[in-house]
């Protein structure tokens, strides 16, 4: 799998003093090798800042990675003087660096150094040949990989997508290799197929139970499992089989998707529910300068608060890392239909009755302990809640620990809040709980969810961004990559046009304006993890995290914002990505 495409011819990007020293090659694009001008002036295009005072300015100057003047050219002249290093625009949009509200980082890695699986528009698996056949591509491409680990893993098939509509099994993987372990990894990240080596070689057999909160699913008339497994079925055999991978495979991971990551205009990274050796593997590439932007950990509450111990867990960034509080899983995925519903989904999966809701992933007493621990400890709690029976859970909770521990600014979080109630959004207001959603499945999964997961009805209200706005609350947008690619500007379509694959506008009501969209990818998600003194929003005094945009969002026609290109990405004035 090709990581980033080759880069494209650059523009009149850099004019004045100071000319940069050169060109590296970063997975592919070109980045240009340089040590941050002290002095620089950005100005020659539309200037976003994302500040209601001042939304729009002629030029920013920055000194030693930091604001120092935002407005007219003559006051950025004045700020750092006229030999400053002068940025030309050239009629491009610039704005702050994105800011990941909800991630999974070094997944990204994952997907970037396997097997890419995703269907169209981001890949090409489409159907059950076509994953086998990449498959077998990316194997032959890399023969050394696959004798030094004796894994193959690929990444991103959809079952709502493949021409099957169904998941692949353990014998269709088998036919890539009955020798070689083969994990696939569905899209949502909560599902995934393994072939007969890789049970095996987790132990999984007919007579393995089904784990609390997952399942692995049978052959008919059998208990022989057929591959395909369920939220922590699918986390224990990737337990087993991820042993394989050693320290510089799991490093070389992290530093891609950060990597892929920038390319995308984004300047912070999350990466959700790690654990603790994934954070210290940060922090080791944080400490030896490896990362090209800020990364910023929720390790999972229910396996990892050890690391909480630690400096790790800090306000400020070292080396550009630092953990920002903890993850709590409580149900799976709408689209894998495994998320807990309320009321029961539109069409059941195969084998399961009408009444079938889906299931929670952790204990009504794992929740209930982990938000009182959070609370206890002042940790701010991330918490994975899909269904509206598991956003019932996380309020109930969230109520609870605050009638113990008191009313305070803890600003725990809902991610993703898919088929949130109207009801519920008044309940998250009334508890300050942060809705972070992801209004991304509107384009990749808003027909399925119309026409299988959850009704016409209910799915007009997935990731109900303008209901939120209307009861006078911040909300952030997310891509959850590797679930998607971490495509800034997907996210910003998604959320104000809720188009769908098919051209249908799922929810009309709930689409919002371009500049509250932009919000919740800026200044609003750098609110939410108490960072927006310094981050979201162009302003003096903070960080000189940026993106350059090829057009500009508040002019284009709204149809067109998915295919706008990020053009470069500078992190504290640093250009670490450009394209």
């Amino acid at each position: 799998m090709t990581l980033l495409a080759p880069p494209t011819n650059r523009r009149n990007l850099l004019a004045g003093a100071g000319a940069l020293a050169g060109a590296t090659l970063i997975g592919g694009r070109s980045v240009m090798a340089q040590s941050r001008a002290s002095s620089m002036i950005f100005t020659g295009g539309p200037i976003l800042t994302i500040e209601d005072a001042m939304p729009t300015a002629e030029a920013v100057a920055v000194r030693n990675g930091v604001i120092v003047a935002v407005g007219s050219l003559d006051a950025a002249r004045a700020a750092v003087g006229r030999n400053a290093q002068v940025v030309n625009l050239d009629g491009r949009a610039l704005l702050p660096g994105f800011f990941d509200p909800h991630g999974h980082v070094s997944m990204v890695g994952l997907q970037a150094r396997y097997a890419n699986l995703l269907p169209a528009p981001d890949g090409q698996g489409d159907d059950i040949p076509a994953l086998q056949g990449i498959t077998r591509d990316w194997m032959n491409a890399h023969e050394q990989l696959v004798r030094d680990t004796q894994l193959v893993i690929g990444f991103g098939y959809d079952d709502s997508q493949l021409k099957e509509h169904r998941h692949p099994t353990r014998t269709e993987l088998d036919a890539i290799s009955d020798s070689v372990p083969i994990l696939f990894m569905h899209q949502s990240g909560h599902l995934g197929v393994a072939n007969s080596a890789a049970l095996a070689a987790a132990g999984v057999t007919a007579s393995t139970p089904n784990p609390d909160g997952g399942a692995f699913r049978r052959e008919d008339g059998s208990q022989e499992p057929n591959g395909v497994m369920e939220e922590t079925a699918l986390f224990t055999v990737m337990g087993a089989l991820f042993t394989r991978l050693d320290l510089q495979a799991n490093l070389e991971m992290i530093r891609e998707g950060a990597r892929f990551y920038s390319s995308f205009g984004y300047t912070t990274a999350q990466d959700g529910r790690s654990s603790t050796d994934t954070c210290r593997m940060m922090a080791m590439l944080a400490e030896r300068g490896e990362l090209p932007i800020d990364i910023l950990s929720f390790p999972d509450i229910l396996t990892s608060t050890d690391v909480m111990a630690t400096p790790l867990y800090r306000k400020n960034y070292v080396g550009k890392y630092r953990i920002g509080g903890v993850k709590l899983t409580i149900d799976g995925s709408p689209q894998g239909k495994t998320a807990w519903l309320s009321q029961p989904y539109y069409i059941p999966p195969e084998g399961k009755p009408a009444s079938y809701r889906g299931y929670p992933a952790a204990t009504e007493q794992q929740v209930l302990d982990a938000v009182e621990l959070a609370f206890k400890n002042d940790w701010q709690i991330e918490v994975h809640a899909n269904g509206d029976a598991a956003i019932d859970l996380l309020i109930g909770a969230v109520r609870d620990a605050t009638n113990r521990h008191g009313a305070k600014d803890r600003r725990p979080v809902m991610i993703h809040g898919q088929t949130v109630r109207m009801d519920q959004l008044d309940e998250l207001k009334t508890l300050g709980i942060v809705p972070s959603l992801f209004p991304m499945h509107t384009f990749y999964w808003g027909d399925y969810h119309r026409d299988s997961v959850l009704g016409p009805r209910r799915a007009e209200f997935i990731s109900p961004c303008a209901s939120v706005v209307r009861r006078g609350m911040r909300f952030t947008s997310h891509h959850d990559a590797p679930v998607a690619n971490p495509d800034a500007m997907r996210v910003l379509s998604a959320t104000v046009t809720r188009r769908t694959r098919s051209g249908d506008i799922l929810g009309p009501d709930e689409c919002v304006p371009v500049d509250i969209a932009l919000k919740a990818m800026t200044l609003w998600a750098a609110w939410q993890h108490y960072e927006d003194n310094r981050k979201g929003s162009l302003a003096v005094g903070k960080l000189a995290d940026m993106t350059i945009l090829a057009d500009n969002p508040m002019t284009i026609d709204r149809d067109k914002l998915a295919a706008i290109k990020v053009t470069s990405t500078w992190k504290e004035g640093r250009e670490v990505w450009s394209g």
